[in-house]
């Protein structure tokens, strides 16, 4: 599914959406007819339980056979209580809920900001109604109109046009490494392989970056035990995919961002309980993130030099699993206990992590992981688990989380928590002494490969998927992460 975004001019009106503020009288455009018609939209209001709230609709017909959509705004004084991005974002989204909701192809909108440009306003009112309209349709053999996404066409009514269409476009540019993510996370775990996933970072050298994929004899070469344990029990060969996008100075250190690819994950040996088992397609959603973040940089000439590495295993159980109580060594040579196989992913990330940062030596490293269950206890649905070794890389993912409202809550690292994870027989174990600070323990873990390289990791196993709609999309895959390091790298990093 696709849904067109345009701006003119003078847009059809078969379907109109414009705005109006809380507990405001409703100011028609003279295109929608006579005073008849305002008296018809003031006598709806008056007869409803719509006062202009944020995001609020009401949906009626004129008596020449138009549908309008009044959309709310909020209060008409009260424009400091929400980042003015995410404010006009949440406005597009409203407007593609109700239009889906009554069933439109296509509609026109005529909503622009007060005392602000159109060349802000529309862009981002177009991004939230791109956003929130995707729809993964792949697997219906039969759409039911009544059931299934029909929205087709939004055009934005603006008289400055050159301007709006500039704006728009690097936004539309992320809409697609967002939708990009989506997809893969969707994609069932027949689909979506460690070699389905390594061909698809391979398939951004279409727009230019340049991409490799190490096998596993490569990596059996390089020592990369840890990985290798995790999908030693799979019919489906590991993979690692580095993908270097080089828009910046020549000879630059690149910033890296590395990406935890878990295809599917039982839990090994340690076999998951089968409730909502079926969510562990999701486990590869930080690898999902870093290709449709170097997608995004790449399509937009990102004036940075940026590499993404993403490790890419299944975590199945057979008579050539990893066992509970395996050692195995590290690419930076430590031993791991293995006591947990379904603690895989900060398996793989200590081998990757420890491949980026010896190879590539980077400015810092992000990674990005589904990586415990102990963050959606902690945090709920809301926002994504954030530990750092250093404040000012924090700092600064915590400020563009705020941006494009993909919010992070920063975590302790603590030496205390570093003793629950030593081992008796090797350097270390792979979990926790307790069930106390899961997410915490695992971060340590992860600390213990990046070599003094600055380091932020991002634990977005509570914000991959969503079981209900949120402003920015419907339920299901969020891609959460590709807007919040999109502008964390456009912010700080480009040119600089």
């Amino acid at each position: 599914m696709s849904l067109k975004i345009s701006f003119q001019k003078d847009a059809p009106k078969t379907v109109l959406c414009v705005g109006v503020h809380e507990n405001s009288p409703v100011v028609c455009d003279p295109s929608c007819g006579d005073q008849t018609v305002s008296d018809l939209i003031t006598k709806a209001v008056a007869n409803s339980t719509f006062k202009g709230k944020l995001s609020q609709s009401l949906s009626i017909f004129t008596p020449a056979g138009q549908r309008l959509i009044l959309i709310g705004l909020g209060p008409k004084e009260d424009k400091k209580t929400d980042n003015r991005e995410v404010y006009w974002q949440k406005i597009g989204s409203a407007i593609s809920c109700v239009l889906s909701c009554i069933g439109c192809t296509e509609a026109s909108v005529d909503i622009h900001g007060e005392g602000e440009e159109d060349s802000f306003v529309l862009p981002n009112m177009a991004l939230g109604t791109l956003l929130r309209s995707w729809r993964f349709e792949k697997y219906f053999t039969k759409k039911q109109p009544d059931e299934l996404f029909r929205l087709k066409q939004v055009t934005f009514q603006t008289a400055t046009l050159e301007a709006v269409e500039k704006a728009f476009a690097p936004l539309a540019i992320v809409a697609e490494g967002v939708f990009l993510t989506r997809e893969l996370v969707t994609e069932p775990a027949n689909v979506v392989t460690p070699a389905t996933l390594a061909l698809t970072a391979m398939s951004l050298q279409k727009v230019g970056v340049t991409v490799e994929v190490l096998e596993e004899a490569d990596m059996k070469k390089l020592g990369m035990g840890a990985l290798l344990g995790v999908g030693q029990g799979s019919a489906h060969d590991s993979k690692v995919a580095i993908m270097r996008w080089e828009g910046g100075q020549k000879g630059e250190a690149p910033i890296a961002f590395v990406g935890k690819g878990v295809t599917f994950d039982t839990g090994g040996l340690s076999l998951k309980p089968s409730t909502s088992m079926e969510d562990m397609k999701d486990d590869m959603g930080g690898a999902g993130v870093v290709i449709g973040l170097m997608q995004t940089l790449a399509l937009r000439k990102a004036k940075v030099n940026a590499v993404g590495v993403i490790a890419i295993v299944e975590n199945m159980p057979s008579s050539t699993a990893q066992r509970p109580s395996d050692v195995v060594t590290s690419l930076s040579g430590q031993t791991i206990e293995v006591l947990n196989t379904d603690a895989e992913g900060r398996l793989i990330l200590a081998d990757a992590l420890w491949y980026t940062q010896d190879r590539f030596k980077p400015k810092f490293m992000i990674d990005l992981a589904t990586l415990t269950g102990a963050m959606i206890v902690a945090l709920g649905k809301e926002r994504a688990g954030l530990f750092a070794t250093d404040d000012g890389l924090a700092d600064k993912l915590l400020k563009a989380g705020e941006q494009v409202n993909e919010l992070l809550w920063r975590f302790p690292l603590d030496d205390a928590y570093d003793k629950e994870i030593n081992s008796t027989i090797a350097d270390m174990k792979n979990i926790g002494s307790g069930r106390g600070a899961g997410s915490i323990t695992a971060a340590k873990f992860l600390q213990r490969f990046v070599n003094n390289v600055p380091w932020a990791h991002l634990d977005i196993a509570s914000v991959t998927l969503m079981d209900k709609d949120i402003p920015m999309a419907a339920k299901g895959a969020t891609a959460f992460g590709v807007r919040l390091l999109n502008r964390f790298v456009a912010d700080n990093y480009e040119g600089k």
